[in-house]
């Protein structure tokens, strides 16, 4: 390695990308900071930390001894991104916006301007990991080695020329040892509590976040009976397997004739489907119940790591983040979809969601779900 490669860190004002940025310089890289900012509508509102995170972000540079530069992405990210997490809402889907974030902003926009920087790699705090495959000469995507931690999951759009220009600096590490490290080099966010949810909605109630942009449509909440057992506010405000925040008491409180099957049970509801045309939201009772599980999956806008479709057919997949892998059988259909086939029913497959493919340890790609099929 040249001694004094320049590498771009993407500095977010949390102890991931800190430690990041320290450890390249320890390794000998000339490493320069950039802070994103992808948000501002209420840039001075309570739940928006990025003014904070910028402060913390500084404060990092400052005690690494680093330069660090704030660049504002703001209207790439509503164009790319938040555009896009409003139409898919508007559907009935349930979008990912950290996946398109990665794709559009973090490892485009990003990487774009730390080139313009003279950069010959950028690096964020992401918990994955980049493998040159001498044989293959190409890329892969690699699985971090934090099982807990591992972001792959929203790293699987990124092609083999982002992958070639990126370092993942903690994905070798577990989050304990992250966290040790912060402490005893003595950063100020070495403590900070890891953000949780979107980045432009923050902590705050996801359904008040989205009223100022969806217009609410109530209509009736059934059960698989047919029978209307209260209202929702419009199905763009719920996904499947929601469980909180449906306004539903008990089965006690209905007025319908009573149903020897459900009436006297005290399960939890559960979103099931969301029928778009009648404005109707479906609930079921009980976690496991036969209409939250889905044996099969098509998949379309489908991105490849390699930049070309498995050849595998039997591989493993997350239909959402955190869950453990799951094996499946691939098949491509009518370029760029995919179908997959469980081994066992997986629990709300949910359209709009990212449905990703592995291989082991190495993260293939995957694409945007768009329908499920039933378990039985």
């Amino acid at each position: 390695m040249t001694s004094k490669q320049r590498v771009v860190v993407g500095l977010s004002g949390g102890v991931d990308s800190a430690v990041s940025a320290h450890l390249l310089k320890e390794q000998g890289y000339e490493v320069v900071g950039i802070f994103m900012k992808n948000w501002e509508d209420d840039d001075d509102s309570a739940y928006c930390s990025s003014r904070q995170d910028w402060l913390d972000a500084a404060s990092v540079a400052d005690v690494l001894g680093i330069e660090i530069e704030h660049v504002n992405f703001a209207a790439e990210y509503k164009d790319r991104v938040f555009a896009e997490f409003l139409r898919e809402h508007l559907a009935g889907r349930t979008p990912n916006p950290d996946v398109l974030c990665n794709a559009e902003i973090k490892f485009k926009a990003f990487l774009d301007h730390a080139v313009r920087l003279g950069a010959e790699k950028i690096a964020t705090g992401h918990y994955a990991r980049v493998r040159h495959n001498e044989s293959r000469d190409r890329y892969e995507l690699l699985k971090g080695l934090d099982a807990l931690k591992d972001q792959s999951y929203f790293l699987h759009r990124l092609n083999q020329a982002q992958l070639g220009q990126t370092l993942f600096p903690v994905g070798e590490l577990p989050k304990t040892e992250v966290r040790r490290i912060a402490a005893q080099i003595g950063l100020p966010n070495a403590k900070k509590k890891d953000s949780t949810g979107i980045c432009f909605i923050g902590e705050r109630p996801f359904r008040d976040f989205l009223n100022r942009y969806i217009a609410k449509e109530p209509g009736p909440i059934k059960d698989p009976h047919g029978r209307i057992i209260g209202q929702h506010v419009g199905l763009s405000f719920y996904t499947l397997g929601q469980r909180q925040g449906l306004g539903i008491g008990g089965v006690k409180k209905m007025t319908a004739p009573p149903h020897p099957e459900t009436d006297g049970l005290h399960l939890p509801w559960f979103v099931a489907r969301k029928d778009m045309q009648n404005n109707t939201l479906w609930v079921v009772q009980g976690h496991n119940h036969a209409c939250l599980l889905s044996s099969a999956l098509h998949a379309q806008d489908a991105s490849w790591v390699a930049g070309q479709v498995p050849t595998a057919v039997d591989l493993s997949a997350k239909t959402r983040y955190r869950q453990t892998d799951a094996p499946c059988r691939f098949e491509a259909e009518g370029e760029p979809g995919f179908a997959l086939r469980f081994a066992a029913p997986q629990w709300a497959v949910t359209p709009g969601q990212s449905a990703v493919l592995y291989d082991g340890e190495v993260c293939l790609g995957g694409g945007v779900i768009r329908s499920a099929l039933g378990g039985d």
